[in-house]
Formats: structure tokens, sequence, C-alpha cells
């Protein structure tokens, strides 16, 4: 069965991950599995920190008290990840979709989904977890490793779901873009969604016929579409094109260089993920 893994924590972005993995589902008629992970923590490292004057007796209760707290830390963990994902797959429910499974996992949440992706279509995850709450316009640790990692495509929910009407398309012609047109010919679940390409850099006749090919690609699989060309800076250029346009959503390429470039001269994937306040969806 076609389905699509909602990642969610108990942070401000869980049920808008649950609204946007229910629009998804239902436009492209697939099922959810809804994930939730319980990072592996352990007081075990805290051995290293005990001073060498106390007892050998003092030292081995203090460590058989950390392991019954590492007991208890876990059970409540485990109460809580069931709670939540109980609540999110009613969520789901209630808006329509009756195929919605649920997944409770302790390791890293990058870990989980590499294991998971290779029986799903798509992943939805929110921008920010729960220890980035409060940092405005911040990219979520777990979000990059995701992002960096999957071999599926990636729908990041913004704070809050609101109908998506138009999306934009960040087209440059590579073969994560390409890989976006191939998607959305492919299922055509979003016709309701009109799609703009936007080609960021000088105008060419080679990017005018790949331009042409892309729309009409999509033309012929049912969308409403058009293309437009436009120089500056690709981040502030697409940036400034969601925000004037009322676009929905940006679909673009994820991570097209190494994490040694992106050191060096930053990533447009981080860019866009941070600044646009649509949900985005990124290709690899």
């Amino acid at each position: 069965m076609n389905k699509i893994l909602a990642a969610i924590d108990d942070s401000a972005y869980a049920a808008s991950v649950c609204d946007h993995a229910a629009w998804f589902a239902k436009s492209a008629g697939y099922a959810i599995e809804l994930v939730h992970v319980i990072n592996r923590v352990s007081n075990q490292d805290a051995d290293h920190d005990l001073s060498g004057s106390i007892g050998i007796d003092a030292r081995s209760n203090l460590l058989d008290e950390l392991s019954e707290l590492d007991k208890q830390m876990a059970k409540v963990g485990k109460e809580r990840g069931r709670t939540l994902l109980q609540n999110a797959k009613q969520r789901i429910q209630e808006s329509g979709i009756d195929a919605v499974t649920t997944t409770l996992r302790h390791d890293r949440l990058s870990d989980t989904i590499s294991e998971l992706e290779s029986q799903a279509n798509a992943i939805v995850i929110g921008k920010r977890g729960k220890s980035a709450d409060f940092a405005s316009k911040h990219v979520g640790s777990n979000l990059e490793r995701v992002a960096r990692s999957s071999n599926v495509p990636l729908f990041v929910a913004s704070r809050a779901f609101k109908p998506i009407k138009k999306a934009l398309i960040a087209f440059d012609g590579g073969t994560s873009s390409s890989r976006a047109i191939d998607e959305l010919v492919n299922n055509p679940g979003f016709n309701d969604v009109s799609l703009e390409l936007l080609f960021v850099g000088s105008p060419s006749e080679t990017m005018g016929k790949m331009l042409n090919v892309a729309c009409s690609r999509l033309s012929e699989a049912g969308y409403t579409v058009s293309s437009s060309t436009s120089a500056g800076t690709v981040e502030k250029v697409i940036a400034e094109h969601v925000a004037d346009n009322n676009i929905d959503m940006l679909l673009m390429g994820a991570y097209g260089h190494s994490r040694i470039r992106h050191l060096l001269i930053g990533s447009t994937t981080t860019e866009m993920m941070r600044t646009c306040l649509v949900p985005v969806m990124l290709f690899r």
C-alpha cells in the first residue's frame, strides 16, 4: 500500500504535521504511518563524573539509583509516546483518513526514517522539534539530518496548516527539480494545486526549452501551470516570490552539494526552509 511516514513529537509542529499529512494523503490516495521516536537518554555517563573521594559502596548505590531512574524515564517516555501517537491518529482519522498506523521507537529519528522509508512514498516532518520550538526561523537538526539522507520526497510542514492552492517549483533543470516534475506527473493527486515554475538566473534558449518541456509534461498530466524567469540571488528571489505571490507551498531540490561545501558557502536548501513561512517539499 502506498503510504506517507509522518514524524511527530510533542512540539508545536505536531498538529501541523498531522494536518499536512492528512491533506497529502487525501490528495495522493495514500495511507499514513505516524512515527514517534524517543531519543536514547542514559545516565550511564554519570559514572565519569563521580568524585573519586566517595566510597565504593556509595558509588555503587548511586549507579543503581541512576539505573533505576533510566528505567522510570523510559517508562514515562513510552507512555507519553503512545498517548501522542493515539491523539495524532485520532486527529487524522477525524479529517477523513481511515488508514492510519502508528510506530513507537527508541532510536535516533534519522536512523528510524532511514529504516522505514523504503516502504514509503514520502515523509512529512515539522520544521523544528520541541527543543527548538521557540527559535524563530531556525531549522531543527533532526530535520537537516533526515533531509540530507532521505531518498524519498520530504514534506516539511510549516507552523500551521492552511489549504494549499498555489505551489512554486524552484526549477534549475537539474536532477532534483526534474525529479519533482516526475513525481507530480506520476502522481496527479495534486491537480487542484496551481503550479508555477521559477528559474532564477539569466534567460537562455536552453533553459527556455527545458521550462517549456516541464510545463508541457505537467499540463498534459492535468495541472494548471505557468513559468517565469528572474535574475538575482536564488535565496532572495525565491523567498520574495513566495511572499509576494501568495504561494502556499515551495517544491525544490535538496542539498546538491557536500557537507564540506555547505560549511564553506552555505546551503540554499537550509536557507529556504529557514526563511520561507510555507511548507517546503524537497526532492533529492
